[in-house]
């Protein structure tokens, strides 16, 4: 009981509870000024940001009154009313952790869609099927949690895989559960297209952006920085779909950056997808151009930086291991089938500076 009031205290700490109440009654008091509902735009940003708030001093509230509860509770209680306490106290330790957990999604836009993009590295066949596996491994995962997965563009390897792959993730905090996993991920294994049967190591790129409502980017492609190219879909495009020419490839041209989409048979709606899909990453770059500055300015740095190389698969060792948080699980098969929620929990303390890797030498 003594390890939960004392996490209890550093949470109360750490979410500055008494911080967030004097927010709370500055907010309550703008709410109750009539001239506030004049400016509907205002009056729905504070509305939203007092609700926000108040749910978590509310929860924090109440747990920290149900320990107190329990605790006295426990001190009186003979060995089987202890027995009788030990299921309430297992529920309220597991109500705190969600409460900690609720902490860690300190990101922009937590709460939206996940697009991710899974491309292939330098290997040829090898890359391009650690690439596919890397995507069918992100789909189960969102599979597992009921979140919805749409694929929007694909494209094929020669021989096994993909070169690329895109696809968005719809569910309960999507973009903040998948923005760890944004990095180069690393296969090491006996390659199955060796006929020699070395050793190969293949490298593959995940990309996760959010789904930003439309009325938030307030962005324009002159038509001259756009290159559209239209092309017959392939794969999960459908049979239908493959009989035309309706994908469409757009290639904004000063960042070099491109995106496509195969996912329905109107070439119009395909640009359409497209087009919002490119908005999104050209904004997703703004915003961390902004983050840099900010950091610059306050002296800050960040310990590790994205797009390095985040985790390393060894498969014929059977297993997996996080450079940033020093998790490692034995258990390869299950994690390639999507079991990555220790991964992503552990990657969002480190996201939050609450998480590191206390040793990174060693590894293959």
């Amino acid at each position: 009981m003594q390890d939960l009031l004392e996490k209890l205290a550093s949470l109360r700490e750490y979410l500055d509870i008494p911080g967030k109440t004097r927010r709370l009654n500055e907010l309550d008091r703008n709410l109750s000024d009539p001239d506030l509902w004049s400016d509907p735009e205002r009056a729905r940003k504070v509305n939203q940001e007092a609700g926000s708030i108040r749910r978590v001093t509310d929860i924090y509230g109440r747990l920290s009154s149900d320990a107190s509860g329990l605790s006295e509770m426990l001190s009186v209680a003979d060995d089987s009313e202890r027995e009788l306490l030990a299921e309430e106290q297992t529920s309220l330790e597991q109500q705190v952790d969600d409460l900690y957990r609720e902490t860690l999604f300190t990101m922009q836009h937590a709460d939206a869609a996940a697009i991710v993009r899974v491309k292939s590295g330098a290997g040829g066949t090898e890359s391009m099927d650690w690439a596919g596996m890397l995507e069918r491994m992100f789909m189960r995962w969102g599979e597992r949690r009921g979140y919805k997965v749409e694929l929007i563009d694909q494209q094929d390897g020669d021989q096994a895989g993909v070169v690329s792959a895109e696809f968005i993730i719809r569910g309960e905090r999507a973009y903040g559960m998948m923005a760890p996993e944004h990095g180069v991920h690393r296969l090491v294994r006996v390659s199955p297209f060796d006929s020699n049967n070395r050793r190969h190591t293949s490298f593959a790129s995940v990309d996760v952006v959010p789904e930003v409502p439309p009325e938030e980017i307030n962005i324009h492609i002159p038509d001259s920085d756009l290159r559209r190219d239209v092309f017959r879909s392939q794969g999960a495009g459908g049979q239908g779909v493959n009989t035309t020419d309706s994908a469409v490839r757009l290639t904004h041209l000063p960042t070099g950056i491109a995106v496509a989409s195969q996912v329905t048979r109107s070439q119009i709606k395909n640009h359409e997808i497209a087009l919002q899909i490119l908005k999104q990453r050209l904004y997703d770059i703004e915003l961390k151009k902004i983050e840099a500055a900010e950091m610059a300015a306050r002296g800050e740095q960040k310990k590790i930086e994205w797009g390095n190389q985040i985790r390393s698969y060894v498969l014929d060792k059977q297993y997996v291991k996080d450079h940033r948080t020093g998790v490692m699980r034995h258990d390869s098969g299950n994690i390639l089938d999507g079991d990555l929620d220790e991964f992503m929990w552990a990657g969002l303390e480190w996201m939050a500076g609450k998480r590191s890797a206390e040793e990174l030498d060693g590894d293959e």
